[in-house]
């Protein structure tokens, strides 16, 4: 069993509209667009960074806008719900605040005792607010939400999965234990991980598989320190016969990827260097930062991207 892991790293989901998204989450859920920048893969369209202060890790929900994506049809083999913890007695306040801003799918309930809220993203995404109770991470004031109410980062995410076996065992082996079922649902968490400590999985036997597209989780990515326990990881993985990417440079992390039994994608990214390596902390996410590869290409993307307006 591995123990490098310490919880989530980040959540990057797929939209349609980059202005109507970041709208959402700067505005609507007061978050912090820690960075502007691109896809690797497709530099025409943009990579958007939402968090705390700093982007701490398992904070950080990230999104590729391509534009006019259709949807995505909800379904197995998937993240199907994205959970941000809140102080408790919170849910009031959010309940008000997002049917004032037109969020649809608002709705309330409870689970593994305790409150939650969900709601849907501008682009029909799965999102949920759960109230926890002494959450010490400090949360981004500077959005519109106080700190009694704000957001502290990731919770957990929900799988929804056909048969949750292959990936229940391969998550135990990454350092996750079994601590609760409630109604179906399994739920794993980290021990002594960074706050963003759960995983839910959601059994489905009898739900079609998932079709990606705006409003669809593309992958979820795990934490370790550094480098060096990413290796660990990585030769581990692999060892237990998993295909896992070599490791790659995002500029902000390094990152491994692999295809869950499940049909979900993993990320394995490190704490290191972190969002300030190319901006000061008091400026992030203002500037465009383009990845080395296409930084001779700015003008061009500069022309193609639509402006953000905030």
């Amino acid at each position: 069993m591995l123990d490098q892991i310490k919880g989530l790293h980040h959540v990057t989901s797929m939209a349609g509209n980059a202005k109507t998204n970041n709208q959402f989450f700067t505005d609507t859920l007061g978050l912090r667009r820690v960075k502007k920048t691109v896809n690797f893969d497709s530099p025409d369209v943009y990579h958007l960074y939402y968090g705390d202060e700093i982007g701490t890790p398992g904070s950080v929900m990230t999104y590729f806008p391509f534009g006019k994506m259709p949807r995505g049809r909800p379904g197995t083999g998937e993240v199907g719900t994205t959970v941000f913890s809140v102080p408790e007695g919170a849910l009031a306040y959010w309940t008000d605040r997002l049917a004032a801003k037109g969020v649809d799918g608002i709705k309330a309930d409870e689970s593994f005792g305790q409150k939650r809220l969900h709601f849907a993203g501008p682009d029909g995404d799965g999102l949920a607010l759960v109230e926890v109770k002494d959450d010490p991470r400090q949360a981004w004031t500077h959005g519109g939400v106080d700190a009694d109410h704000a957001i502290r980062g990731f919770h957990s995410v929900s799988m929804r999965l056909r048969d949750d076996g292959a990936t229940n065992e391969l998550l135990k082996y990454m350092g996750y234990q079994i601590v609760d079922t409630h109604d179906g649902v399994k739920r794993l968490a980290i021990p002594g991980g960074n706050g963003a400590d759960f995983v839910d999985l959601e059994t489905m036997p009898n739900i079609a598989r998932s079709m990606p597209g705006a409003g669809s989780v593309h992958h979820v990515a795990f934490a370790v320190e550094n480098r060096a326990k990413q290796l660990e990881v990585r030769k581990a993985l692999m060892d237990t016969g998993h295909q896992v990417t070599p490791v790659i440079d995002r500029d902000y992390f390094w990152a491994i990827y692999f295809r869950t039994p499940g049909g979900v994608l993993f990320e394995v990214a490190t704490n290191e260097p972190g969002f300030n390596r190319d901006e000061d902390t008091a400026h992030l996410g203002e500037a465009l930062k383009l990845p080395q590869q296409h930084a001779h290409l700015r003008s061009l993307i500069e022309q193609h991207l639509e402006p953000l307006d905030a």
